[in-house]
């Protein structure tokens, strides 16, 4: 089934609006986990023309770089390692003003100065992370957190 994404230029919180009913009809009757993944990264990629957007996922104590949007990036992570494998250690979002200020932040690209991951938790143990880079410093807030929060909640 072909699916279309309806662009909003609207300020940030009207772009999540209007995007999230549109990620949430694509993914609700699809059960593969990395189709949805796939196609998340597409949709905010497409949406907000972030850097990078993607998933890593939780394999054998490590996280692995799963779907994602953007020039190529590290493979795998180790728990505790960067922004991702703190979020993952800590389970919390962690948003970073300025990676080159991030104790072991990990340089997959040198284009990347703010970064936003978000953990998902299914029954308190995390699984994955949604892991969003821009090439702008201070890019993420607040509001990217809060929406990109229910993006994960809803998988």
């Amino acid at each position: 089934m072909a699916e279309e994404l309806l662009i909003y230029s609207g300020d940030k919180k009207e772009q999540y609006e209007s995007l999230l009913p549109q990620i949430k009809s694509i993914i609700e009757n699809e059960t593969d986990l990395i189709a949805n993944l796939a196609n998340i990264s597409a949709c905010l990629k497409t949406q907000f023309n972030w850097l990078w957007v993607g998933f890593y996922l939780v394999k054998d104590d490590e996280l692995v770089l799963g779907p994602f949007q953007g020039p190529i990036a590290c493979t795998r992570i180790k728990k505790g390692r960067g922004v991702c494998g703190t979020a993952w250690q800590e389970m919390k979002t962690i948003i970073v003003a300025d990676v080159e200020k991030f104790p072991g932040h990990i340089a997959c690209s040198s284009l990347s100065k703010s970064e936003i991951v978000l953990p998902i938790i299914r029954d308190n143990i995390v699984i994955g992370v949604l892991d969003v880079d821009s090439e702008h410093l201070n890019c993420f807030d607040e509001i990217d957190q809060r929406f990109l929060e229910e993006v994960v909640r809803g998988l």
